[in-house]
């Protein structure tokens, strides 16, 4: 069963002038924000079923027109769908490399397919099904959720010299839980579909061995953020992450996909968009 979750602000090109100029003088030229980058001529998203926009349109199905990343359907405002708006050399290259099911061991696979699709920008939101597996002991280890970001990002480093990346944070599995615990429906698929059943096994527990349990699956997903800022970090300039704006968003049922209880749905997938572009780059309109 697939299982990856999810739960974003236009960041605006800042112009400012200061003091007040004599009458007779011409005004200074406008510059860009500082740090500006020119918009991508193309991105990819990279990652699991959140960012293929799974089950916020259709039943068990990827619907990346609703993608956080790369969509281009106006409930959502995507990554793409601003970008656009600000230059039309972005338009229909928008790239979703991302897959349902994927974890870390994936990242480096969708990594070159970026790279030969020549993409400048690279949205990752990765690691959800590094912890929502069927056992608490079969999560990835952290050590290697590292590793194998940082063997994606050189060798992204090495065919597309100058790309940027964005890293939004693994969303807090824990979280899921506390909101849907105590709706049938919601405990219902977690348990039919085996869904995260490191986090949502007997969602109705209160034995302190299970509530030890969600408290050890959600500091791996704080590990995960941690090493992922760290990979990014040492990518260098070019790389940001969302601050875990992601992880810290207060999501409701309201959020999640009525089909598995799990997914973002439309409304999910707009915060995601609007939680990562606020925190992400500063984009330059050539206009």
């Amino acid at each position: 069963m697939i299982a990856r979750l999810g739960p974003v602000l236009a960041a605006a090109v800042v112009l400012t002038t200061s003091g007040t100029l004599p009458a007779h003088a011409a005004a200074p030229p406008v510059r860009a924000a500082r740090n500006a980058q020119p918009v991508p001529g193309v991105m990819a998203a990279l990652g699991d079923s959140i960012s293929t926009g799974f089950n916020a349109c259709g039943w068990y199905v990827s619907c990346t027109a609703r993608s956080w990343s790369t969509g281009d359907s106006g409930e959502v405002s995507s990554h793409y769908s601003r970008l656009t708006e600000l230059s039309g050399t972005l338009h229909k290259h928008n790239l979703t490399f991302a897959a349902p099911g994927a974890t870390s061991a994936d990242l480096l696979g969708q990594m070159r397919k970026a790279i030969a699709a020549k993409a400048d920008y690279v949205t990752i939101l990765i690691g959800a099904q590094d912890a929502c597996t069927r056992t608490e002991q079969s999560m990835t280890p952290v050590a290697t959720y590292r590793q194998r970001l940082d063997a994606a990002l050189a060798e992204l480093r090495s065919g597309m010299p100058g790309a940027r990346v964005l890293f939004a944070s693994v969303p807090d599995v824990r979280r899921l839980w506390q909101v849907g615990k105590g709706n049938a429906l919601a405990r219902t698929f977690w348990g039919t579909g085996r869904i995260c059943q490191s986090m949502l096994a007997a969602p109705t527990s209160t034995r302190r061995a299970d509530d030890q349990r969600r408290a050890r699956v959600r500091a791996r997903v704080q590990a995960y953020n941690r090493a992922a800022a760290g990979a990014c970090a040492a990518y260098g300039r070019n790389c940001r992450t969302d601050g875990g704006a992601v992880f810290s968003y207060p999501f409701t049922l309201d959020h999640v996909s009525k089909w598995d209880y799990f997914h973002p749905n439309t409304a999910g997938q707009r915060v995601l968009a609007e939680r990562t572009y606020a925190r992400g780059f500063t984009w330059l309109d050539p206009r």
